[in-house]
């Protein structure tokens, strides 16, 4: 049964245009108040991160999920996977997370995770759907339910980070600089590395409801290479606004991709025989992720886009470690959700074993050139199918002779085709890339 609202990572889009509105967030929180309330009693947990919107939708939710006879526990601004975290240990039925993630502050979105703290099944959210579509109504006042908020949250994520390394663990003598993105994480992640004996500099931690990813984070990586270099820092961490993507700087302002970092993750597992299987990528890893691990005699395998199709097959394969190039690393030893203080962790701690920086410990995966184009289209049929570019796709494929692939899709959260090419020739790859990019904004105009 094709879904109405959820998409890969629940329901997402600018705030003011449907269903990114109040009144929508008002039947959402009731219908899902239902859903988990018809598995008996029900309280949920809500989060956010830091941009503007978070407070409108919070109440709204808020309102829905009281009117359904679901009680609220509120967080206040975390993490992504703090969210997923605390509602495991809380033992409620659900946690909701208002997060746009990566993008900027005038989009926002919802995001559910089950008791357990993971994606909510599709029959839940199938569920979810139907109930958005019936008329809404009130529980009898006397079982409306109550709203609390949990003061000590913050706390209570920092002392779960740590504890995804050894107690004895000190990063003394360690330089970091860390880019909280304005998000989700300004607060706990300085505390985790500076309680675990780093000296951190921290940049982008003052949000202020609307500068959330602006020119900072993740997806803005240059102000945190500058920074590195000024502070003559050993690395830098940038998240991402909802603290579920990592990526990284080395000491010389080069950046490290989630590609590399799941790397050096896995190598070291691998090394201490503690990796149990292999590693799940995704369509988009890089052709020399897969080619290093093979190396090192570690299994591949690929799942499609999106952080709950990794988590999927790691959980079909009953696996530990996988993740997106993007930085969405998973990381099943200690979350159940990509988590980007936990990665962190995990990537100091493999430093540390071998001794070397992250400069040295990037070295054993050699990255095929790739390159990503992304091409905004208006909507109606997806450009990929057009018969054009699926016979260009095939060609440049053939061109490549086995050194090389091509790769388009549809983002799953903005109007965008992604058109990726790679393989070993960088200029030919990159003429081909904007070759196809070119034939996928014509068909769509």
């Amino acid at each position: 049964m094709t879904k109405k609202y959820f998409g890969t990572d629940g329901i997402r889009g600018r705030v003011g245009e449907y269903p990114i509105t109040p009144d929508f967030m008002l039947k959402l929180g009731w219908a899902a108040g239902m859903a988990f309330r018809s598995m008996g009693a029900c309280r949920v947990l809500v989060g956010k991160d830091t941009r503007i919107s978070g407070y409108m939708f919070e109440s709204a939710l808020e309102a829905g999920l009281s009117a359904a006879g679901a009680d609220v526990m509120l967080l206040g601004p975390m993490p992504t996977p703090a969210i997923a975290y605390l509602t495991r240990t809380f033992h409620a039925e659900a946690g909701i997370v208002i997060s746009a993630s990566h993008n900027p502050h005038d989009d926002n979105g919802i995001k559910f995770f089950s008791g357990e703290g993971t994606k909510l099944p599709d029959e839940v959210e199938l569920m979810i759907e139907e109930l958005l579509d019936a008329p809404m109504t009130v529980v009898e006042s006397s079982k409306l339910g109550k709203v609390s908020r949990i003061n000590d949250a913050s706390g209570r994520y920092i002392e779960f980070c740590k504890s995804s390394v050894p107690s004895s663990t000190s990063f003394a003598g360690l330089k970091i600089v860390l880019d909280c993105a304005h998000g989700a994480t300004y607060k706990v992640a300085p505390s985790v590395f500076r309680e675990l004996g780093a000296q951190v500099t921290v940049l982008s931690a003052q949000p202020n409801g609307l500068n959330i990813n602006e020119n900072c984070g993740s997806t803005h990586m240059a102000q945190l290479q500058a920074a590195v270099l000024a502070e003559h820092a050993d690395l830098g961490i940038a998240f991402d606004g909802d603290g579920d993507r990592v990526l990284m700087v080395d000491q010389t302002g080069a950046i490290v991709d989630g590609d590399e970092l799941l790397f050096i993750i896995a190598r070291d597992l691998h090394e201490r025989d503690k990796l149990q299987g292999g590693v799940v990528g995704t369509l988009m890893s890089n052709l020399g992720l897969e080619l290093a691990l093979a190396d090192l005699g570690i299994p591949f395998v690929r799942a499609n886009v999106g952080d709950r199709y990794v988590i999927a097959e790691l959980l079909e394969r009953n696996w530990l470690v996988g993740g997106e190039n993007s930085g969405h690393i998973v990381c099943f030893r200690h979350a159940t959700t990509g988590d980007a203080i936990i990665a962190a962790l995990q990537v100091l701690m493999a430093l540390k074993a071998r001794g070397e920086s992250l400069a040295q410990s990037r070295q054993g995966l050699r990255k095929c050139p790739q390159v990503l184009v992304n091409v905004r289209f208006g909507g109606g049929d997806s450009p990929v199918e057009h018969p054009a570019v699926k016979e260009a796709c095939e060609r440049v494929t053939s061109a490549m002779a086995g050194r090389g692939r091509v790769l388009l899709r549809k983002s799953g959260t903005e109007p965008l085709v992604r058109v990726m090419v790679e393989g070993d020739d960088e200029a030919q790859v990159r003429a081909y890339a904007d070759e196809l990019a070119k034939l996928v904004a014509e068909v769509s105009a």
